[in-house]
């Protein structure tokens, strides 16, 4: 059951690339994070111990097929898997792309910034995102899972 407060009961959390009964998987417009994706489990849970065994398993499952997604398509030299919760007390999971000049590498993206990227790197990594998609689709809709 939704609840009224809970910012990912409200609003999909991003552009919804894929969802099923359990789960949606969404792309983050993050203009200095291209490819950043979130993995929203759909009913409120505040906790991954909320959920039962299997289907912390699917979503973990979900989560490694779009770690997969990211790194092939965005060639990032490194991934960023995390699960907060703190700000949005509703499970859900951010995977994303970092790169040694992007602007708060190595620290989180809401940590410190560091730099100002390259504005033309930020549009190579932009126009990956329809093929990010794609990828993340096939991996869903083909069932890889």
């Amino acid at each position: 059951m939704p609840k009224q407060s809970c910012e990912l009961c409200i609003h999909p959390g991003g552009d919804v690339v894929y969802r099923d009964d359990n789960y949606r998987i969404v792309l983050v417009d993050d203009e200095h994070y291209p490819g950043f994706c979130r993995v929203i489990w759909n009913a409120h849970v505040r906790e991954m111990t909320d959920l039962s065994t299997a289907e912390r398993a699917i979503l973990i499952a979900a989560v490694w097929q779009v770690e997969e997604a990211v790194r092939e398509v965005m060639r990032p030299d490194k991934i960023n898997v995390a699960s907060l919760g703190n700000v949005t007390p509703h499970v859900h999971w951010h995977v994303i792309p970092r790169y040694e000049d992007d602007a708060h590498f190595p620290n989180p993206i809401w940590g410190e910034v560091r730099r100002t990227p390259a504005s033309a790197d930020l549009t190579k990594r932009r126009a990956l995102v329809p093929k990010l998609r794609e990828a993340i689709l096939a991996r869903f809709e083909g069932s890889l899972l």
